[in-house]
């Protein structure tokens, strides 16, 4: 893994896990426009989900117009964010459109004068600390159709992105830690 982006990214990391940033009062924004430069996709193409203080959901760390819609049970069936927590296993999926999957989260507006479109091609990456998931990183590609989606994703990204993923897991503990009162 390579970049003027990545590099970025870890410093941005370093100074969140130093900070000792908690809860809600982390910023995902700029992380995600580092990931999504990275792998020539849209910030809103990016996810980051953490578990919740309770550990019984993941919720959307990013992007901003799905942290406020709705958590994913971990008992979930269909998603694959909940199947990479609990597999603790990176993967690609160049045809996502015809997988069943969870699709409530793409019918979210990315903005008021944006419509979202469906997930073509996605990558998932478990953030691992110690031997526990506590999070995932995702890279999708949307469009109408796979092939206005753009390229499908290699091996080569999906390490790239695992390594995204060991470069956040600081941070998605303390954005998993309750905001003192």
């Amino acid at each position: 893994m390579h970049g003027e982006h990545i590099g970025e990214l870890k410093k941005w990391a370093a100074e969140i896990a130093k900070s000792g940033t908690a809860g809600d009062d982390v910023s995902w924004r700029h992380a995600a426009e580092l990931i999504g430069k990275h792998f020539s996709v849209h910030t809103h193409e990016v996810a980051v989900l953490g578990l919740t203080p309770d550990e019984r959901f993941l919720r959307f760390l990013t992007p901003d117009n799905l942290r406020p819609v709705g958590k994913l049970p971990l008992s979930s069936t269909s998603s694959l964010a909940v199947r990479t927590v609990r597999d603790q296993r990176p993967e690609i999926i160049n045809h996502f459109s015809v997988v069943p999957h969870a699709s409530v989260f793409e019918g979210v507006p990315i903005n008021d004068s944006q419509r979202s479109e469906a997930i073509q091609k996605i990558m998932s990456a478990p953030v691992i600390v110690g031997k526990k998931a506590v999070g995932v990183a995702q890279v999708s590609r949307k469009g109408a159709s796979s092939s206005e989606a753009g390229p499908d994703f290699t091996p080569a990204q999906l390490r790239d992105l695992k390594a995204i993923a060991d470069i956040l897991a600081p941070c998605i503990v303390l954005s998993s830690t309750p905001t003192p009162v």
